[in-house]
């Protein structure tokens, strides 16, 4: 295994619950259980879908859906969100067998960096959207992490929690492993499908 691309919330940084609250506390100050799902189904998608998505249900202005969300980026600050479990063990087993941890992100550059750099989270390259790369599903933040690595598509794989990353990757002819959530249904065509990232440990030393 020559490198692993990580997606960084959801996947290496365990930062929906932190989300799913913040949003649901926006529609009702005391959120139950079918309202924390309700959300979740959609954060697992797009923020930016679950924002719109929310906001029209409710009738909130998305500006406030969008402010409670941007909070939780603040408050990681001095709080940040625990790693995903198993992570710190994959990240370590890539790095045994002579491979790179490179990230993937939607995030801003100086909020992704602030994040692993609170949590002690070493990878070895990042490639952020805003940076002036498409978001994903489009594989243009693949195919530079490849480029800038010289990788062989065929000898890395791309973990992300949503359907979207795996498309990025398929489409950059990397093999895509899903992240799932527990009853949070999503489409993955022909990815990998895990529950737990220590699945992944036997693949990356084999």
């Amino acid at each position: 295994m020559r490198a692993v691309i990580w997606d960084l919330g959801g996947t290496l940084v365990d930062t929906y619950p932190d989300v799913d609250r913040a949003l649901a506390t926006a529609i009702r100050p005391e959120p139950d259980d079918a309202l924390l799902h309700e959300v979740a189904l959609l954060t697992r998608r797009s923020s930016g879908e679950a924002i719109s998505t929310l906001a029209r249900r409710h009738g909130l202005a998305e500006a406030t859906l969008r402010a409670a969300y941007e909070g939780t980026k603040q408050r990681w600050l001095e709080h940040p969100p625990p790693v995903m479990a198993g992570a710190r063990d994959l990240l370590a087993a890539v790095r045994d067998e002579g491979g790179l941890n490179l990230v993937s992100t939607h995030r801003e550059r100086a909020s992704a960096t602030a994040l692993l750099d609170s949590l002690g989270l070493e990878v070895d390259d990042i490639i952020c959207a805003p940076d002036g790369y498409p978001r994903k599903p489009d594989p243009a933040m693949i195919r530079a992490l490849l480029s800038r690595h010289q990788l062989d598509p065929g000898e890395c794989l791309a973990i992300g929690d949503r359907p979207g990353d795996v498309e990025a990757a398929c489409a950059g002819g990397v093999r895509g492993v899903l992240l799932e959530t527990p009853g949070v249904p999503l489409e993955a065509g022909e990815a990998v499908r895990i529950t737990a990232l220590s699945e992944l440990l036997d693949r990356v030393r084999g």
